[in-house]
C-alpha cells in the first residue's frame, strides 16, 4: 500500500505540517526518508516503516501486537512480555528519522517523529526541532566522514592501481604473475573475481541518557550488524545504548595491498567486485572467485572456511597462529607500541583453494600491516612466486606461512617458514564428530 499513496504523493519541497497530519502532508515526508537511504538495508526497519505510514495514513495508531503481527509478520502468539522486538525497532527507527533529520533532512520545514511511549508517525512542525538541530548536526556529520573515508580509500586505491596497470613502462614481469599457478585460475574464465576486504565493524554508543552517540565501539564479539541485532535483541536494556551508524573501519595496509593485486586482476577485462568482510554473503563461495586481503582477525565468516582444512587455528588474541602440526607458536610483535627504530617480527598468511564450483579462493592475509603489505608484495613478484611453488610442490591447494621484518612499520624482508598442503575436503564437508581426530591427524 505505501507504494501506491507514495506514488500519488507532491515531492518537490518540504512541506510544512498540518495540525491535523493528514496524509498529504505525511507521505512526501515519508518518501524523502525512504529515498535518502538512511534506513539501511534492514529489512524490519524498512518493513516496520512502510506499516506505520500505511498505519498513518488510514488515520490508526496500532497497539505494540498489531505491529508484531501486522507490521512484522508474527503469529498471534506472539507475546510482548517475552519478546521486545516491536520496542527494539521502534527505538532503532526513532534513532534513523533522528539521523536523517540531523543530516540530508536538516533543512526540512517538518519532520517525522514517533511520539515516546506510542507506535505511530506524526509529522512535528519545524519551531518544536529548531533547537535540537545544533546538538544533532556533529554526530551525523562524523559518521558521514566516516563513511566518506571507507569510499575514498576504496575509490584512491582502485585509482591507483589502475594508473599502475596502464602506465608507460609498465613491469613486464606482470604478464609472468598473470600466467602463473597461483592467478592463472581466477584469470582464464569468465567467472567474475570478488575481493573480500577484511573489515571491523563499529557501532555508537550513547552516555548517559545524551540522545545521540558520543563514541565509536569495537567488540569482538560483534562483528556485523547481525550480530548488533541478535545482542539487542537478547538484551534489549542496549539499546538505549547500542546504536548502528554503518560504520566499519579498515586496516591501511588494505590500500597498500590493493595496489599491488588489482594490476593483476584488472587486465582479466572481468568484473572485479569489492566487498567488505563485515557484509559478505556465502554464496559468494560458489559464484565467483573470491581474494580476501586483510587481517587473520577480520576474517569474519571466512575464518571457519580458510582454516577448515589448515595446519594453522588462530590464537585468542588474533596476533599469533598456532601449528597444529608443528606444535610452534607465530605471535606477532607488531601489536604493541614500537619505537621508529624498533625491528620486530609481524607473519605473513596466503592460501589458494578451489571452491566448490570449480572456482578458486585466494587468502592474503596477516597478523598485522606490516604482514598484509609483504604477503600482497610478494604475490606479485615472480620470483617470490616460483620460490612459493616450489616449496608447494605438486598441490594446487596449499598454504604458506612467512615471517615478515619491519622496520618503523614498514615490511622489509619476508622468509618463508613452510608451504603446506591443504585438506580441501575438509573445507567443503562438515565431519561427523567421530572424523574429527582423523581429519586431525592426517594434516
Amino acid at each position: 500500500m505505501l507504494r501506491g499513496l507514495l506514488d500519488s504523493a507532491a515531492v518537490n519541497e518540504p512541506h510544512a505540517a498540518t495540525d491535523g497530519n493528514p496524509a498529504d502532508a505525511l507521505l512526501p515526508h515519508a518518501l524523502r526518508i525512504r529515498a535518502s537511504g538512511v534506513l539501511g538495508r534492514s529489512d524490519h526497519l524498512r518493513r516496520l516503516f512502510d506499516y506505520l505510514v500505511d498505519c498513518a495514513a488510514q488515520g490508526r495508531v496500532p497497539k505494540e501486537i498489531e505491529v508484531a503481527i501486522d507490521g512484522f509478520g508474527r503469529d498471534a502468539g506472539f507475546d510482548a512480555s517475552q519478546d521486545a522486538l516491536v520496542r527494539v525497532y521502534i527505538h532503532k527507527l526513532r534513532r534513523k528519522l533522528e539521523e536523517y533529520y540531523a543530516g540530508p533532512g536538516q533543512d526540512a520545514l517538518g519532520r517525522l517523529v514517533i511520539p515516546r511511549g506510542e507506535y505511530r508517525l506524526l509529522v512535528e512542525r519545524a519551531p518544536a526541532i529548531a533547537a535540537q538541530q545544533s546538538t544533532r548536526r556533529g554526530v551525523s556529520r562524523r559518521e558521514q566522514l566516516g563513511l566518506g573515508l571507507i569510499g575514498l580509500l576504496l575509490v584512491a586505491v582502485v585509482l591507483l592501481a589502475v594508473l599502475h596497470y596502464v602506465r608507460p613502462g609498465l613491469d613486464p614481469q606482470l604478464a609472468a604473475v598473470r600466467g602463473g599457478a597461483v592467478w592463472k585460475p581466477l584469470l582464464d574464465d569468465e567467472l567474475p573475481i570478488q575481493i573480500v576486504l577484511g573489515d571491523y565493524f563499529i557501532f555508537g554508543e550513547r552516555q548517559n541518557g545524551a540522545p545521540q552517540a558520543s563514541r565509536l565501539v569495537r567488540e569482538f564479539d560483534i562483528n556485523s550488524r547481525q550480530d548488533l541485532e541478535r545482542r539487542l535483541k537478547a538484551q534489549p536494556e542496549l539499546a538505549q545504548r547500542y546504536e548502528d551508524l554503518q560504520l566499519a573501519y579498515l586496516p591501511t595496509s588494505s590500500a597498500y595491498a590493493l595496489r599491488e593485486v588489482l594490476p593483476v586482476l584488472l587486465a582479466a577485462g572481468k568484473p572485479v567486485h569489492i566487498a567488505l568482510a563485515s557484509e559478505l554473503s556465502p554464496d559468494v563461495f560458489k559464484t565467483s572467485h573470491v581474494v580476501y586481503i586483510g587481517y587473520l582477525s577480520a576474517l569474519g565468516l571466512l575464518q571457519d572456511v580458510v582454516f577448515a582444512g589448515s595446519r594453522f587455528s588462530v590464537g585468542s588474541s588474533f596476533d599469533e597462529l598456532i601449528d597444529t602440526v608443528g606444535g610452534t607458536t607465530y605471535e606477532s610483535e607488531a601489536g604493541g607500541p614500537l619505537k621508529d627504530s624498533d625491528h620486530y617480527r609481524d607473519y605473513a598468511y596466503f592460501s589458494t583453494f578451489g571452491g566448490p564450483m570449480g572456482n578458486q579462493h585466494l587468502v592474503i592475509a596477516g597478523t598485522r600491516d606490516t604482514a598484509v603489505r609483504q604477503a600482497a608484495e610478494m604475490l606479485g613478484n615472480p620470483r617470490r612466486l616460483a620460490e612459493l611453488l616450489q616449496r608447494a610442490g605438486a598441490h594446487p591447494d596449499f598454504e604458506a606461512l612467512y615471517e615478515v621484518y619491519g622496520v618503523n612499520r614498514t615490511n622489509i624482508e619476508a622468509r618463508l617458514l613452510l608451504a603446506s598442503p591443504l585438506d580441501t575436503s575438509a573445507i567443503w564437508s562438515e565431519p561427523r564428530g567421530d572424523e574429527a581426530p582423523a581429519a586431525q591427524a592426517s594434516k
